[in-house]
């Protein structure tokens, strides 16, 4: 007698993540959705575009003389992206600390990081504080404010690196699983044993795309106009 006995069958597509609707929900719901991960993605965007940005700050340290005039410009235009880092960050820090659900079971960064912050914020504020300050109240401010600007630069930079270096494998990670959330790439790692089938990685898009496209732009469109508006203060360090 034949044996019919099925066969187990395996799954060999995939599984989705499940994804909040938001296709019935009004534009600004739509706008400002995507949760933990949104704001995630949020985050490592700004920080990368950050990082192109200071590149170019810094080749114009190297030849101050020469290129203080850009120097400016994008000291000014930097205000912008850095003004929505520091949201993004400050918002998920706020949610976490408030005990949203959704935020505490993303978890925090490590406690090294969570150390380094608040100098990380420190220095970044003395840095463009101290900047502007510059650029409003003339060469007369010369004494102690460049002082302080480049002591608050240097030890910012210090910060900055040991920051990313922190989260470059994070970054490394939501970039090479660009459609993976930070606690499924977690679980995947720490769950996983030999033998066992890796889990699929999630194919659904972090929905709240646009508004997040949309807080870059207006970041850098905050940043240039205010960098334009007050191109007539460079005169008075240019010449």
């Amino acid at each position: 007698m034949a044996n019919d006995a099925r066969q187990p069958t395996y799954r060999t597509t995939p599984r989705r993540v499940r994804q909040p609707r938001v296709e019935g929900a009004s534009w600004p719901s739509r706008l400002f959705a995507g949760g933990t991960e949104g704001n995630e993605r949020l985050t490592v965007l700004t920080g990368l575009l950050l990082i192109v940005l200071f590149a170019g700050l810094g080749v114009t340290i190297i030849r101050i003389g020469q290129l203080l005039w850009l120097h400016l410009f994008l000291g000014l235009l930097l205000l912008g992206p850095v003004a929505l880092k520091l949201s993004s960050t400050g918002y998920r820090f706020a949610r976490y600390y408030t005990s949203d659900p959704a935020y505490r079971e993303a978890g925090p960064p490590a406690p090294a990081l969570r150390g380094l912050a608040p100098f990380l914020v420190f220095f970044t504020l003395a840095v463009f504080a101290t900047g502007v300050a510059l650029l409003v109240l003339g060469p007369s401010a010369r004494q102690p404010l460049v002082l302080l600007h480049k002591a608050s630069f240097f030890a910012w930079i210090a910060v900055v690196v040991l920051h990313v270096l922190g989260h470059l494998p994070e970054i490394m990670r939501l970039f090479s699983n660009a459609r993976r959330s930070r606690r499924e790439i977690i679980d995947s790692q720490t769950a996983w044993t030999p033998g066992r089938r890796k889990p699929a990685a999630a194919s659904a898009r972090v929905a709240g795309r646009q508004g997040r496209s949309a807080a870059l732009v207006v970041a850098l469109l905050g940043g240039l106009v205010l960098a334009v508006a007050l191109i007539g203060q460079f005169s008075v360090w240019t010449h």
